[in-house]
């Protein structure tokens, strides 16, 4: 049972996600582009993925930000991460769900996100304008981008999502969770770190396996 236990913990460590654009394996990526740059050592995603990640009508999802007006960069610049994460990080095995849509087969669901990041995401964004709590559906795609569905009207995020937890909690229909646990805890995923220190998230998705 011990070795079945271990073979259990290191399906979900060092793992990529079965979704659209997710390597099968992760591996280093010497070129990988802009703030996606965290994971170069080892990623999910491709060079190509991460200079999607910062497009503002990017191939991976055809999605626009700028659905209520131009998002301020220093909230796209919180969209970008969360983006990079989601798409290069190998370290969210134990959060990864089933999931049943045409474009792909896993999710994550309540990765616990560390405070500050998600604090600061909801500081950044709360000007910014949007006309959907849940981002993942509900959208008028006629045109090939999401639009906003007819009768929605366009709102500040701090409307939208009055706390940071609403916002981390709800605009990816529950990929992450919001936790009072900080930066270095070993407790919560950090959507940024400093590189050259190694990946905290490493040892966050050990603890949770």
């Amino acid at each position: 049972p011990a070795a079945a236990a271990a073979v259990t913990q290191d399906s979900l460590l060092n793992v990529c996600m079965d979704a659209k654009h997710h390597k099968t394996e992760p591996g280093p990526e010497g070129e990988l582009y802009g703030q996606c740059v965290l994971w170069k050592d080892n990623a999910c995603c491709t060079a190509n993925t991460s200079v999607e990640a910062h497009q503002d009508q990017s191939y991976l999802y055809n999605f626009n930000w700028d659905h209520c007006g131009a998002m301020p960069e220093k909230c796209k610049r919180h969209f970008i991460q969360d983006t990079c994460l989601y798409e290069c990080s190998p370290n969210l095995g134990p959060w990864i769900d089933q999931a049943d849509t045409s474009w792909r087969k896993e999710r994550i669901q309540d990765v616990p996100l560390c405070k500050e990041d998600c604090e600061q995401w909801w500081e950044d964004c709360q000007d910014a304008v949007t006309c959907k709590v849940n981002w993942h559906k509900g959208w008028n795609w006629t045109t090939g981008t999401n639009q906003c569905p007819k009768g929605a009207m366009c709102q500040k995020f701090k409307y939208v999502f009055p706390t940071a937890a609403a916002l981390c909690e709800q605009v990816w229909s529950g990929s992450y969770r919001y936790t009072s646990y900080r930066r270095g805890s070993g407790r919560c995923i950090q959507m940024w770190f400093d590189p050259a220190q190694g990946n905290p998230n490493v040892a966050v998705a050990q603890y949770y396996a």
